[in-house]
């Protein structure tokens, strides 16, 4: 692990931790494991349901996503045909299941047509869930916010739209590889407040080129015109692969500047944070619904794109950005006879270490932070016990202590996407760094 006076010398933005361990990580098991024996000894009453279209309308030049930019028809067709018979052998092998959540990511799913979208809901039916019974999420971009399509997922009991705007300047996305016209978000942005989704997510992105901190600052306040429960505000990452990634072009780094002005001006605005990058609207609902902990409860991922988590593995298919790469994965999914999809052949074990860091940073990157109790409850020992270095999060200003939690300093929230990374096992680091991106 990198001491902490190294760390702090180094730049805030060393990676985004979504999940632990990185799908870098992953490599092919050994030996192929039938997802009956993945799940015989897991919990199953309050699962994570993640359904991956991975198709768009366009490919930004900041998006590492596995995603394919204007599919033929007759791939996207076959992948929802996959899909359905996916579903239905996934189901068979969880046997007593429950869903707690439901998101729809991609890609952007509403890329389909709305024929397209009721295959979609038919395959969530084949996988055991009834309308409007649980919190549904479903993303989506302005130039795909048809009105006849946000009325169908209105309909379909969706709880949760989030779109991805970055900026309301267009020549700060044209800057990032993303032809936008100011006009189609605003008429996008008013046809899912008149869709009346009980939550609006708004996601923007600083450090764009060309982009300074007043900007970005007018983006937020335009965002604000919709007042959206949920924004997400993203730091801009330029990765291997991407269009700006091959660009080689620089600009200068105001991240944190943007940082510190957006997180800021949302608190004076009513806004709560809750992440590093989540900031939410005060009295809207944490996903009411049934109970479900990240940290306790497993994922099951539907498409080719897709993770799953249980707590002893992590599995998914090959991971690539690069768009040969992307055409290669998505056409052996489409070829894979269908009883393959029964088994995992690549992914991650955690082993105890792993287990105790991924529930760490899955606590202490939220604002609420870790319960060293129910840590202990969990693993029978203290976590700084655990975790060599984990205290020194304190002695530099970057975490406190209450009587039940340890929780990041601002200081330490606005350094979220170092101490992630910090945080990681030598040998989740290792797998990361030897890893040949396609």
């Amino acid at each position: 692990m990198m001491s902490l006076d190294r760390l702090l010398q180094g730049s805030p933005y060393q990676g985004y931790t979504y999940a632990y361990p990185h799908k870098t990580a992953y490599r092919r098991l050994r030996e192929p494991v039938t997802l009956r024996d993945v799940w015989a000894h897991e919990r199953r009453e309050a699962l994570f349901l993640y359904i991956h279209i991975p198709f768009c309308e366009m490919r930004c030049g900041f998006c590492n996503l596995f995603t394919q930019s204007r599919p033929r028809t007759e791939m996207v067709t076959g992948y929802l045909a996959k899909l359905g018979r996916e579903a239905g052998i996934v189901r068979e092998a969880l046997g007593e299941a429950r869903f707690a959540r439901l998101a729809i990511g991609g890609g952007t799913p509403t890329f389909l047509d709305e024929g397209g979208l009721e295959t979609l809901f038919q395959v969530t039916e084949l996988m055991g869930l009834k309308r409007k019974t649980i919190p549904i999420s479903v993303e989506t971009s302005p130039g795909t916010a048809g009105r006849e399509k946000l009325a169908l997922l209105r309909e379909r009991g969706v709880t949760r739209i989030s779109i991805g705007i970055q900026s309301f300047v267009d020549a700060e996305v044209a800057g990032a590889g993303r032809p936008q016209d100011r006009a189609e978000v605003d008429r996008a942005l008013e046809d899912l407040r008149a869709a009346r989704f009980p939550v609006l997510n708004i996601d923007l992105i600083y450090g764009l080129p060309g982009q300074t901190v007043p900007s970005w600052l007018d983006s937020i306040r335009a965002a604000l015109a919709y007042a959206p429960e949920e924004l997400y505000l993203y730091p801009l990452y330029v990765r291997p692969l991407t269009g700006l990634g091959r660009s080689g072009r620089a600009w200068d780094d105001q991240r944190l500047a943007c940082y510190r002005s957006g997180r800021d001006f949302l608190l004076s605005e009513g806004y709560e944070q809750v992440s590093m990058r989540m900031f939410r609207a005060r009295g809207v609902a944490d996903d009411a619904g049934p109970i479900y902990c990240c940290q306790d409860d497993g994922m099951v991922g539907l498409g080719c794109g897709a993770r799953s988590y249980t707590r002893g593995l992590h599995y998914s298919r090959e991971y690539a950005v690069g768009a040969s790469g992307i055409r290669a994965i998505l056409a052996d999914y489409l070829a894979r006879p269908d009883e393959d999809l029964a088994t995992a052949d690549h992914g991650f074990q955690l082993g105890p270490e792993d287990q105790r860091r991924r529930y760490i940073l899955q606590s202490l990157l939220q604002k609420t932070g870790l319960d060293p109790d129910a840590y202990r409850s969990r693993f029978g020992a203290d976590p700084c016990a655990d975790i060599p270095g984990l205290d020194e999060l304190e002695s530099h200003g970057l975490a406190g202590r209450t009587p039940d939690r340890l929780r990041l300093t601002d200081r330490g929230l606005e350094r979220s996407d170092a101490i992630g990374p910090w945080l990681y096992s030598r040998r989740v680091t290792e797998l990361m760094q030897t890893y040949q991106l396609r």
